[in-house]
Protein backbone atom coordinates (compact mmCIF):
# COMPACT_ATOMS: atom_id res chain seq x y z
CA UNK A 1 0.00 0.00 0.00
CA UNK A 2 2.75 2.32 1.36
CA UNK A 3 4.34 1.68 -2.20
CA UNK A 4 1.49 3.38 -3.82
CA UNK A 5 1.24 6.83 -1.92
CA UNK A 6 1.56 9.73 -3.84
CA UNK A 7 2.75 13.16 -2.07
CA UNK A 8 0.49 16.29 -2.51
CA UNK A 9 1.54 18.59 -5.20
CA UNK A 10 3.19 21.40 -3.62
CA UNK A 11 1.05 23.41 -6.38
CA UNK A 12 -1.61 25.22 -5.83
CA UNK A 13 -2.75 26.44 -8.87
CA UNK A 14 -0.70 27.85 -12.19
CA UNK A 15 -1.62 31.37 -14.19
CA UNK A 16 0.06 30.84 -17.44
CA UNK A 17 4.38 31.21 -16.48
CA UNK A 18 3.25 32.05 -12.92
CA UNK A 19 3.36 29.00 -10.80
CA UNK A 20 1.56 29.94 -7.09
CA UNK A 21 2.98 27.11 -4.37
CA UNK A 22 0.96 26.41 -1.46
CA UNK A 23 3.83 27.36 0.49
CA UNK A 24 3.53 30.69 -0.44
CA UNK A 25 -0.16 30.92 -0.15
CA UNK A 26 -0.72 29.51 3.19
CA UNK A 27 1.98 31.98 4.48
CA UNK A 28 -0.01 34.38 2.43
CA UNK A 29 -3.56 33.28 4.19
CA UNK A 30 -1.62 33.56 7.21
CA UNK A 31 -0.95 37.15 6.91
CA UNK A 32 -4.67 38.55 5.80
CA UNK A 33 -6.56 36.75 8.84
CA UNK A 34 -3.87 37.83 11.23
CA UNK A 35 -3.89 41.39 9.27
CA UNK A 36 -7.90 41.38 9.41
CA UNK A 37 -7.74 40.41 13.58
CA UNK A 38 -5.44 43.18 14.05
CA UNK A 39 -7.28 45.92 12.11
CA UNK A 40 -10.41 45.08 14.34
CA UNK A 41 -9.10 45.60 17.47
CA UNK A 42 -6.54 48.54 16.19
CA UNK A 43 -9.58 51.45 16.43
CA UNK A 44 -11.04 49.45 19.80
CA UNK A 45 -7.29 50.49 21.30
CA UNK A 46 -7.60 53.75 19.88
CA UNK A 47 -5.36 54.15 17.17
CA UNK A 48 -6.31 55.10 13.19
CA UNK A 49 -7.57 52.23 11.30
CA UNK A 50 -4.70 52.31 8.52
CA UNK A 51 -1.83 51.88 11.40
CA UNK A 52 -1.40 47.98 10.12
CA UNK A 53 -1.62 48.36 6.64
CA UNK A 54 0.82 51.09 6.93
CA UNK A 55 2.73 48.88 9.48
CA UNK A 56 2.38 45.84 7.39
CA UNK A 57 3.72 47.40 4.18
CA UNK A 58 7.15 48.04 5.67
CA UNK A 59 7.08 45.14 8.24
CA UNK A 60 6.16 41.78 5.87
CA UNK A 61 8.68 42.18 3.50
CA UNK A 62 11.33 42.93 5.96
CA UNK A 63 10.10 39.66 8.52
CA UNK A 64 10.58 37.76 5.40
CA UNK A 65 13.93 38.46 4.07
CA UNK A 66 15.02 37.94 7.80
CA UNK A 67 13.50 35.21 8.16
CA UNK A 68 15.31 33.79 4.98
CA UNK A 69 18.71 35.10 6.07
CA UNK A 70 18.26 33.74 9.57
CA UNK A 71 17.90 30.39 7.79
CA UNK A 72 20.21 30.13 4.94
CA UNK A 73 23.01 31.14 7.49
CA UNK A 74 21.70 28.06 9.58
CA UNK A 75 22.00 26.08 6.63
CA UNK A 76 24.37 27.36 4.56
CA UNK A 77 26.05 23.82 3.89
CA UNK A 78 23.02 23.33 1.93
CA UNK A 79 23.39 26.59 -0.69
CA UNK A 80 27.41 27.37 -0.62
CA UNK A 81 27.71 25.73 -3.79
CA UNK A 82 24.67 27.34 -5.38
CA UNK A 83 24.33 30.58 -3.70
CA UNK A 84 21.44 31.22 -5.88
CA UNK A 85 19.14 28.79 -4.40
CA UNK A 86 18.98 30.96 -1.52
CA UNK A 87 16.48 32.80 -3.34
CA UNK A 88 14.04 30.09 -3.39
CA UNK A 89 12.04 30.62 -0.91
CA UNK A 90 8.78 28.84 -2.63
CA UNK A 91 11.21 25.83 -2.09
CA UNK A 92 10.71 26.37 1.95
CA UNK A 93 13.01 27.74 4.64
CA UNK A 94 11.93 30.35 6.53
CA UNK A 95 12.76 31.11 10.00
CA UNK A 96 9.81 32.02 12.32
CA UNK A 97 12.54 33.24 14.61
CA UNK A 98 14.45 35.27 12.01
CA UNK A 99 11.08 36.50 10.81
CA UNK A 100 10.06 37.64 14.52
CA UNK A 101 13.42 39.77 14.83
CA UNK A 102 12.62 41.51 11.67
CA UNK A 103 9.32 42.25 12.34
CA UNK A 104 9.94 43.49 15.90
CA UNK A 105 12.75 45.54 15.26
CA UNK A 106 10.51 46.77 12.02
CA UNK A 107 7.20 47.59 15.01
CA UNK A 108 9.80 49.39 16.83
CA UNK A 109 10.69 51.94 14.54
CA UNK A 110 7.68 52.39 13.33
CA UNK A 111 6.17 53.21 16.73
CA UNK A 112 8.53 55.31 17.74
CA UNK A 113 8.47 57.52 13.94
CA UNK A 114 4.53 57.09 14.52
CA UNK A 115 4.66 58.67 17.83
CA UNK A 116 2.52 55.06 19.34
CA UNK A 117 3.76 52.97 21.62
CA UNK A 118 5.47 49.82 20.47
CA UNK A 119 4.33 48.00 23.56
CA UNK A 120 0.40 48.59 22.95
CA UNK A 121 1.12 47.44 18.40
CA UNK A 122 2.78 44.22 19.83
CA UNK A 123 0.16 43.57 22.15
CA UNK A 124 -2.23 43.78 19.58
CA UNK A 125 -0.06 42.26 17.01
CA UNK A 126 -0.04 38.98 19.51
CA UNK A 127 -2.31 36.88 18.63
CA UNK A 128 -1.78 37.57 15.10
CA UNK A 129 1.32 36.50 14.80
CA UNK A 130 0.45 33.17 16.49
CA UNK A 131 -2.56 32.28 14.58
CA UNK A 132 -0.38 33.20 11.43
CA UNK A 133 1.79 30.98 12.44
CA UNK A 134 -0.24 28.42 13.11
CA UNK A 135 -1.89 28.71 9.33
CA UNK A 136 1.73 29.12 7.74
CA UNK A 137 2.89 25.60 9.15
CA UNK A 138 0.90 23.89 7.01
CA UNK A 139 2.90 25.36 4.00
CA UNK A 140 5.29 23.15 5.42
CA UNK A 141 3.24 20.15 5.23
CA UNK A 142 2.58 20.42 2.04
CA UNK A 143 6.51 20.64 1.06
CA UNK A 144 6.49 17.20 3.19
CA UNK A 145 9.01 19.22 6.18
CA UNK A 146 9.12 20.02 9.73
CA UNK A 147 8.70 16.48 10.16
CA UNK A 148 9.89 14.71 13.35
CA UNK A 149 11.31 11.34 13.65
CA UNK A 150 9.91 7.66 12.47
CA UNK A 151 6.78 6.16 13.54
CA UNK A 152 4.25 3.54 12.50
CA UNK A 153 1.19 4.27 10.48
CA UNK A 154 -0.66 2.80 13.54
CA UNK A 155 0.49 5.80 15.63
CA UNK A 156 -0.55 8.32 13.29
CA UNK A 157 -4.17 6.34 12.60
CA UNK A 158 -4.58 6.48 16.94
CA UNK A 159 -4.09 9.93 16.82
CA UNK A 160 -7.52 9.83 14.40
CA UNK A 161 -6.01 11.94 11.81
CA UNK A 162 -7.15 12.42 8.30
CA UNK A 163 -6.18 10.31 5.58
CA UNK A 164 -4.56 13.20 3.77
CA UNK A 165 -2.26 13.85 6.51
CA UNK A 166 -0.97 10.54 7.00
CA UNK A 167 -0.52 9.96 4.01
CA UNK A 168 1.78 13.10 2.99
CA UNK A 169 3.67 12.00 6.66
CA UNK A 170 5.17 8.63 4.42
CA UNK A 171 8.52 10.25 3.87
CA UNK A 172 11.45 9.90 1.99
CA UNK A 173 14.17 10.85 4.44
CA UNK A 174 17.42 11.35 3.47
CA UNK A 175 18.83 9.57 6.77
CA UNK A 176 16.13 7.47 7.67
CA UNK A 177 14.62 6.24 4.36
CA UNK A 178 11.10 6.21 3.42
CA UNK A 179 8.48 5.58 6.23
CA UNK A 180 6.07 7.90 8.36
CA UNK A 181 6.68 10.69 10.56
CA UNK A 182 6.18 12.53 13.53
CA UNK A 183 3.72 15.24 11.86
CA UNK A 184 5.42 18.17 14.48
CA UNK A 185 4.38 20.70 11.83
CA UNK A 186 0.76 19.62 12.99
CA UNK A 187 1.62 19.77 17.17
CA UNK A 188 3.10 23.24 16.71
CA UNK A 189 0.18 24.58 14.86
CA UNK A 190 -2.40 22.82 17.52
CA UNK A 191 -0.15 24.55 20.17
CA UNK A 192 -0.25 28.01 18.62
CA UNK A 193 -3.97 27.64 18.15
CA UNK A 194 -4.23 26.88 22.10
CA UNK A 195 -1.87 29.69 22.08
CA UNK A 196 -3.81 32.09 19.89
CA UNK A 197 -7.00 31.40 22.41
CA UNK A 198 -5.00 32.16 25.36
CA UNK A 199 -4.08 35.15 23.98
CA UNK A 200 -7.57 36.66 23.34
CA UNK A 201 -8.49 35.44 26.66
CA UNK A 202 -5.61 37.38 27.69
CA UNK A 203 -6.81 40.82 26.36
CA UNK A 204 -10.16 40.79 28.58
CA UNK A 205 -7.71 39.94 31.72
CA UNK A 206 -6.54 43.35 30.89
CA UNK A 207 -2.72 42.97 31.80
CA UNK A 208 -0.24 45.68 31.46
CA UNK A 209 0.52 46.83 27.87
CA UNK A 210 3.48 44.58 26.65
CA UNK A 211 2.10 41.55 28.80
CA UNK A 212 0.70 40.11 26.22
CA UNK A 213 2.87 40.18 23.65
CA UNK A 214 5.37 38.38 26.11
CA UNK A 215 2.97 35.74 27.19
CA UNK A 216 3.08 35.31 23.35
CA UNK A 217 6.88 34.77 23.31
CA UNK A 218 6.62 32.12 26.71
CA UNK A 219 3.62 30.23 25.30
CA UNK A 220 5.34 29.67 21.73
CA UNK A 221 8.98 29.20 22.84
CA UNK A 222 7.39 26.78 25.20
CA UNK A 223 6.11 24.83 22.61
CA UNK A 224 8.52 25.23 20.54
CA UNK A 225 11.60 23.85 22.39
CA UNK A 226 9.89 20.57 23.10
CA UNK A 227 8.14 20.18 19.85
CA UNK A 228 11.96 20.98 18.22
CA UNK A 229 13.36 18.63 19.90
CA UNK A 230 11.35 16.23 17.78
CA UNK A 231 12.06 17.20 14.64
CA UNK A 232 14.43 15.98 12.47
CA UNK A 233 15.41 19.21 10.16
CA UNK A 234 16.85 21.02 12.83
CA UNK A 235 18.63 24.51 12.27
CA UNK A 236 21.94 23.59 14.02
CA UNK A 237 24.49 25.44 16.09
CA UNK A 238 27.89 22.79 15.48
CA UNK A 239 27.11 19.34 16.11
CA UNK A 240 24.81 19.08 18.85
CA UNK A 241 23.06 22.70 19.64
CA UNK A 242 19.68 22.94 18.31
CA UNK A 243 19.45 26.53 17.32
CA UNK A 244 15.83 26.85 17.82
CA UNK A 245 16.02 25.41 21.13
CA UNK A 246 19.03 27.54 22.52
CA UNK A 247 16.50 30.90 21.02
CA UNK A 248 13.49 29.54 22.65
CA UNK A 249 15.23 29.76 25.92
CA UNK A 250 16.38 32.87 26.05
CA UNK A 251 13.29 34.50 24.91
CA UNK A 252 11.55 33.15 27.86
CA UNK A 253 14.35 34.05 30.31
CA UNK A 254 13.92 37.27 28.53
CA UNK A 255 10.29 38.02 28.60
CA UNK A 256 10.31 36.81 32.22
CA UNK A 257 13.05 39.31 33.05
CA UNK A 258 11.53 42.01 31.04
CA UNK A 259 7.86 41.58 32.35
CA UNK A 260 9.13 41.54 36.17
CA UNK A 261 11.23 44.99 35.14
CA UNK A 262 8.68 47.12 34.25
CA UNK A 263 6.25 45.76 37.29
CA UNK A 264 8.77 46.66 39.58
CA UNK A 265 9.98 50.28 37.99
CA UNK A 266 6.81 51.31 36.85
CA UNK A 267 7.23 51.21 33.19
CA UNK A 268 4.44 48.56 33.21
CA UNK A 269 2.02 52.11 34.21
CA UNK A 270 -1.21 51.49 31.64
CA UNK A 271 -2.77 48.73 30.95
CA UNK A 272 -4.11 46.81 27.59
CA UNK A 273 -7.75 47.88 28.01
CA UNK A 274 -6.86 51.51 29.12
CA UNK A 275 -7.63 53.27 25.72
CA UNK A 276 -10.66 51.69 24.94
CA UNK A 277 -12.96 52.99 22.31
CA UNK A 278 -15.91 54.31 24.11
CA UNK A 279 -18.96 52.16 22.80
CA UNK A 280 -21.56 54.44 21.04
CA UNK A 281 -25.13 54.66 23.00
CA UNK A 282 -27.90 52.91 21.25
CA UNK A 283 -30.66 54.99 20.17
CA UNK A 284 -33.10 53.49 23.17
CA UNK A 285 -29.99 54.43 25.12
CA UNK A 286 -30.14 57.94 23.86
CA UNK A 287 -34.00 58.48 24.31
CA UNK A 288 -33.55 56.79 27.90
CA UNK A 289 -31.50 59.33 28.73
CA UNK A 290 -33.08 62.02 27.40
CA UNK A 291 -36.50 61.53 29.55
CA UNK A 292 -34.08 61.22 32.70
CA UNK A 293 -33.20 65.55 31.89
CA UNK A 294 -36.27 66.29 31.64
Amino acid sequence: MEETIQPLSRIAFELGPITVYWYGLLIGMGVVVGFLIATRETEKRGLPKDTFTDLLIWALPIAIISARIYYVIFRWEHYVDNPLKAFAIWEGGLAIHGGLIGGVATAIVFARRRGISFWKILDIAAPSIIIAQAIGRWGNFMNQEVYGGPVTREFLESLMLPQFVINQMYINDPIHGLGYYHPTFLYESIWNILGFALLLWLRRVNLKQGEIFLSYVIWYSVGRFFIEGMRLDNLMIGDFLRTAQIVSIILIVGAVIIWIYRRKTGLASKNYLDEETAVKPTAGQTKAKKKKKK
